[in-house]
C-alpha cells in the first residue's frame, strides 16, 4: 500500500478523541506501545493461545484508532489460533506473517499520522 495514511481511518481516529489532537497523539504512542508488546507474541512457536491472545489484544487496539485492514487480519488470526486443533505451525507461521507485515504497514502510518495530527496542533496554535 503505497499510501500508508489509508491504513488509518483519521476520522474515526478524530471522532474517537473528540478532535483533541492533543489526545488523539497519546492515543496513536498507547498503540505503538501495544504494538511492540504484543507484537512480540506473534510466535508460531508459542502455544496457540498465546498468539491468539496477542491478535485478539491488537485487533481491539486497531479498531480503537481506526486501522481497519490490520483489525481484520489480527481477526482471521484470532479464529486459526482458537479454531481447528490441528493447525501446522506452518499456517500458523504464514498468517502471523501476515499480521506482522500489517502491522509494520500499519505503524508506519500511524507515525505519518502523528506527525500531521502534531502539524495540526502546531498550525491552531499559533
Amino acid at each position: 500500500m503505497s499510501n500508508p495514511t489509508a491504513l488509518l481511518d483519521l476520522d474515526h481516529l478524530s471522532a474517537m478523541t473528540m478532535g483533541d489532537v492533543a489526545v488523539a497523539t497519546e492515543v496513536l504512542e498507547i498503540f505503538k506501545g501495544q504494538a511492540a508488546t504484543w507484537g512480540q507474541m506473534l510466535d508460531s512457536s508459542a502455544p496457540r493461545t498465546h498468539w491468539a491472545d496477542a491478535a485478539h489484544t491488537l485487533k481491539g487496539a486497531a479498531l480503537g484508532i481506526g486501522a481497519r485492514p490490520l483489525a481484520e487480519i489480527c481477526g482471521r488470526a484470532e479464529a486459526l489460533g482458537r479454531g481447528d486443533e490441528n493447525v501446522s505451525e506452518a499456517a500458523a507461521a504464514v498468517m502471523l506473517n501476515d499480521v506482522r507485515g500489517a502491522l509494520a504497514q500499519t505503524l508506519e502510518a500511524v507515525h505519518a499520522a502523528a506527525h500531521t495530527i502534531g502539524l495540526k496542533a502546531t498550525f491552531h496554535a499559533a
